[in-house]
């Protein structure tokens, strides 16, 4: 296992007010059951083995001890916003975040997979709970091939995979931290538009035949609400939910 992701490694790498209050375990079920809701805005939930990890629509995300980001951040949205925005605002920052670190092309597959080179990285879960929301974050990193999950959906990559090098999680997740909430302050004044051009920079559904519940045909971008927009004979159709399948 690489070093942990303690307090005292994580602190002094800290630029923002997220993570001031910073709750690190060994082991938990997941990091978005460490979050409480008297919590301040921003706090910070870390573990280094999820024993129950989970993604959209119940799926596991599953990780050796040590080798990944697991993290939940504690939000409170105002209620005029929509807050089912801010999975594609995680993504767009963990994205960029990637992006700059590797210095190669990363993608977003809407609405919460982070891509390099069509395998999945990075997945995000935002979970309403009345006043309060909790966004999690897994971040493949230190992942040697064969300790990647196989039968996944997408198939998984990490970090080291990708540039053949470890990486420091604490400062990754630091940096993670501060674009983060710069992005999340500029998403409560701007909406979407603060990530709207990270989006269609990296948007790999763009021009490919999708089929989303009943809808199929041809993804064309993701409107200012963060719905799906996709292309059909009878005309363009919104998607705001669903399980995208593609034809790559």
């Amino acid at each position: 296992m690489t070093s942990p992701l303690t307090a005292d490694r994580v602190a002094p790498l800290l630029r923002s007010s997220f993570g001031r209050t910073y709750r690190h375990c060994e082991s938990c079920t997941s990091t978005q059951d460490q979050l409480l809701a008297g919590d301040p805005e921003g706090t910070i939930a870390v573990c280094e083995e999820q024993s129950a990890g989970r993604g959209r629509r119940g799926r596991l995300w599953q990780s050796p001890p040590g080798r990944a980001l697991l993290v939940s951040v504690l939000l409170r949205p105002p209620q005029s916003r929509a807050a089912a925005e801010l999975t594609l605002v995680a993504g767009a920052v963990t994205a960029v975040l990637i992006e700059e670190a590797i210095e190669a092309p990363v993608g977003i597959k809407w609405p919460n997979d982070v891509l390099i080179e069509g395998k999945k990285v990075a997945g995000i879960l935002a979970e309403q709970r009345d006043q309060t929301l909790v966004l999690g974050l897994g971040v493949n990193v230190n992942q040697t091939a064969d300790e990647l999950p196989g039968g996944a959906r997408l198939a998984p990559t990490s970090l080291r995979v990708a540039t053949g090098r470890e990486w420091d999680r604490a400062e990754l997740l630091a940096d993670l931290a501060y674009e983060l909430e710069a992005t999340y302050l500029n998403w409560l004044e701007d909406g979407l538009h603060a990530v709207a051009a990270a989006l269609v920079d990296r948007d790999v559904l763009h021009g490919r035949q999708v089929r989303v519940d009943d809808v199929t045909g041809t993804a064309c971008g993701i409107d200012p609400s963060g719905a799906l927009l996709v292309e059909t004979p009878a005309g363009t159709r919104s998607v705001v939910a669903g399980e995208v399948e593609v034809d790559w």
